[in-house]
């Protein structure tokens, strides 16, 4: 993923967490908030209470791989924040991809499909 896709500072991640929309499922939290910018930006956290440095860094890539997977259907404009939950790391893909698609269209991000 390109840097310019990715929330990486401090005060992004703070005003996401503020001002944001979330929206919870069981591997994950979904946080968004419209930008300005005309295409998503993404940020992952996993907390230290998940594991050591070997497991968190896999919950960050199953989280990315599955917000890759689904970013053609998403809406563009906004910046996103997955946060890594227990979950993330036992859940198959098809139940991490459920929830992912789960929350995107409770936040209404999903794009709507086109006749």
């Amino acid at each position: 993923m390109k840097r310019a896709l990715t929330l990486k500072e401090n005060y992004e991640f703070r005003r996401l967490y503020q001002k944001g929309a979330s929206a919870v499922g069981g591997g994950m939290v979904l946080y968004c908030r419209k930008n300005r910018l005309g295409h998503n930006r993404l940020g992952v956290t996993v907390s230290v209470k998940l594991g050591h440095a070997v497991v968190r860094n896999r919950a960050r890539r199953r989280l990315r791989e599955v917000y890759r997977l689904n970013q053609g259907r998403l809406r563009q404009g906004y910046d996103m924040i997955l946060v890594a939950r227990g979950r993330t790391l036992t859940a198959s893909w098809r139940e991490l991809n459920d929830t992912f698609v789960r929350l995107c269209r409770k936040l209404d991000l999903l794009e709507a499909k086109q006749p």
